[in-house]
């Protein structure tokens, strides 16, 4: 479980296939406090470490994870969110992640507000996703308020500090990202189709 609020910025050092899966070493400033066999969140994706070399760590992704999330668009050199499975009794300061990603959405629009930057998302409505105005949402990780909420799209504020820390300040007009949508939504979602 993660809350989306991101830790830190990791780099891309190496990326190796290997059959269907991808190894995808990360270059950290928390690799030294990682263990092997921990889960941590990679653009909001929860993905096992599973090895450890000084300042870097690899984590593996399978094919179902490829084919659902932006994890496999990563190249060496690419700036990663990075969050830590939240530990029991801590603060909730974002909201309730799963790191399992519902979908990939497109960023459409950017816009300068005087102070804070409007990023505009399209998402796929066939997959029974939805958000709500005011409500929470997942993007690459990062735990956001959405505003301007449609069938298939919606929009979010980002302020200075958290489109300098992270991969906000990088994410470009047609960029592809994973979104988590708000668990608890998707619940009451599922029940009222029943």
């Amino acid at each position: 479980m993660f809350t989306g609020i991101i830790e830190t910025l990791g780099v891309v050092t190496k990326v190796e296939k290997e059959q269907e899966n991808v190894h995808l070493t990360i270059k950290s400033d928390i690799t030294n406090e990682l263990k092997i066999d921990q889960s941590v969140a990679h653009n909001g994706v929860c993905l096992t470490v599973v090895a450890i070399n000084k300042d870097e760590y690899t984590v593996t992704a399978i094919k179902e994870t490829l084919d659902k999330t932006n994890i496999g668009k990563l190249k060496k050199d690419t700036l990663v969110n990075l969050e830590r499975a939240m530990k029991l009794g801590d603060r909730l300061d974002g909201h309730i992640v799963q790191g399992h990603v519902d979908e990939t959405g497109v960023c459409k629009n950017i816009e300068d507000e005087n102070g804070s930057t409007v990023y505009t998302f399209e998402y796929n409505s066939d997959k029974n996703n939805v958000t709500i105005e005011k409500g929470s949402i997942t993007i690459n990780g990062v735990s956001l308020t959405v505003i301007n909420s449609t069938k298939s799209g919606f929009s979010v504020a980002i302020i200075p500090y958290t489109w300098e820390n992270t991969t906000f300040k990088t994410l470009q007009l047609d960029d592809t990202v994973n979104l988590e949508f708000d668990v608890i939504g998707k619940y009451v979602a599922r029940l009222t189709n029943l």
